[in-house]
């Protein structure tokens, strides 16, 4: 069992900046792979950022450029640096971790939202 909590969301005028930051406790040592989704209203939940064990990442074409996941192996912590928002920014930010057997995990989510 892997659990997830999420911290650092909040409200920030466009152009600004947050970083959120998932730590992970449990199995973590079965943890390959560590993810940032986001989920707007009405919308489906989308991949954000990708990172693996060897900190290889991968980025949505919405945030290239702007955001940028990084992790902490020593701290059990994934990060994710969000600058220049946007209000279409908007969203539940969930972190997601992916075991060697393919189970996933998710944490509770935290809200970002991005005033015009």
């Amino acid at each position: 069992q892997v659990r997830l909590v999420e911290s650092g969301g909040g409200l920030v005028q466009a152009g600004g900046s947050l970083r959120l930051s998932c730590v992970a406790s449990g199995s973590i040592f079965s943890i390959n792979l560590m993810a940032w989704y986001r989920q707007a209203p009405g919308k489906q939940r989308e991949l954000v950022a990708r990172i693996s064990r060897g900190a290889n990442t991968i980025y949505a074409d919405s945030v290239k450029g702007r955001f940028t996941i990084s992790r902490d192996n020593a701290k059990n912590t994934v990060y994710l640096q969000l600058n220049s928002l946007k209000p279409e920014d908007t969203a539940g930010y969930y972190c997601q971790a992916e075991d060697s057997g393919g189970f996933n995990y998710w944490g509770q989510g935290t809200q970002v939202t991005v005033s015009s």
